[in-house]
C-alpha cells in the first residue's frame, strides 16, 4: 500500500480589532506560534487584519500590501504556507482578496466572486471573475470566501479538487447556515471542506461566534470550536481516493461553465 499523503492544518479562529491592522497582525502572530513548526498550513479568518470593513479608505491602501508582506515573512520563516483575505487595492479599485502564501513566499490569490449586497459589499469592492484551484502538498485546493459558501454552482467541484477551504466573518445570527452548508458542500463536492470565521464583536452590533470547523468527503465534522483558539486538524489523502474509488458521485454530475 502506498504511504498516505496528509496535510495539517492550523485553523486560526480570532478576535479581530476593528479597522487596526497592525493590531491584528501582532495578536495573530501571537496564536500563529502556537502552531509553528506543527503544520503545514495555516488559514486566518475573512478580513483578518480589519474586520469585514466597508470604509476600506479610512484604513489606507498601503495597509494591504504591508499586510501581504507579512504573511510572505512569516511564510519564509515558519517554513509553512498561509492563506486569509484582507481589503486589498490596486489600480484604484479595491477587492475583498485572498492571498495563498507558499512557504517560498511566493503566492496566489483569489478576489471573492459574490459580494455580499445586504451589507453594501457590492457597492465598496469589485467582485472577482476567476477560481482559484492551487496544489500544495499533494492536495488540490480551491479557497473560497463567506458568501460564496451560499452559491454552490460557484464551488462546484468541476477542477477535482480535494479541499475546498471558506474563510469568513460569518454573524451568529446565521450561523446554523453556515454549519449545514459546510457540509453540504462537503458531500455534494466529495472533498474535505473547512471553513475558518472569526469571533468577538464589531461596532456595527454584529457578533461572531466561531463554529470554525472540518469536513471529510462523507460529511462528517472532524473538528468544531467556538473559542479563540487554534485547531488543528490532519487531512488524509487515502480518505478520498477510498471514498471516490468506492462512491463515483463526481464521475455523474452535470457539466456546465459559467456565463460572467
Amino acid at each position: 500500500m502506498a504511504e498516505d499523503i496528509t496535510l495539517k492544518l492550523a485553523l486560526v479562529q480570532a478576535s479581530l480589532i476593528w479597522q487596526e491592522p497592525a493590531q491584528n497582525r501582532l495578536h495573530l502572530e501571537s496564536l500563529i506560534l502556537k502552531a509553528a513548526g506543527s503544520c503545514d498550513l495555516i488559514v486566518l479568518p475573512e478580513m483578518f487584519s480589519t474586520g469585514f470593513t466597508m470604509s476600506p479608505n479610512e484604513i489606507g491602501a498601503h495597509e494591504g500590501p504591508v499586510t501581504l508582506e507579512w504573511m510572505q515573512q512569516r511564510a519564509r520563516h515558519y517554513k509553512m504556507a498561509i492563506m486569509g483575505s484582507i481589503a486589498y487595492k490596486e489600480k484604484n479599485i479595491y477587492t475583498n482578496r485572498l492571498f495563498f502564501v507558499y512557504p517560498s513566499g511566493d503566492y496566489e490569490y483569489y478576489d471573492k466572486r459574490h459580494t455580499f449586497s445586504l451589507a453594501g459589499e457590492d457597492k465598496v469592492y469589485a467582485s472577482g471573475s476567476k477560481k482559484l484551484v492551487l496544489d500544495y502538498k499533494g492536495f488540490r485546493i480551491c479557497p473560497l470566501i463567506c458568501y460564496d459558501l451560499r452559491f454552490p454552482v460557484w464551488a462546484r467541484n468541476t477542477n477535482r479538487y480535494d479541499i475546498l477551504i471558506f474563510v469568513a466573518n460569518w454573524p451568529k445570527p446565521r450561523i446554523l447556515a453556515w454549519d449545514v452548508l459546510l457540509c453540504a458542500r462537503a458531500i455534494e463536492n466529495q472533498s474535505y471542506c473547512v471553513g475558518v470565521n472569526r469571533i468577538g464583536h464589531d461596532p456595527n452590533g454584529h457578533e461572531y461566534p466561531g463554529h470554525s470547523a472540518v469536513y471529510d468527503s462523507l460529511g462528517k465534522r472532524l473538528t468544531f470550536s467556538d473559542k479563540e483558539e487554534i485547531i488543528l486538524s490532519t487531512l488524509h489523502k487515502s480518505h478520498l481516493m477510498e471514498t471516490r474509488e468506492k462512491l463515483r458521485f463526481l464521475d455523474d454530475q452535470d457539466h456546465f461553465t459559467l456565463q460572467h
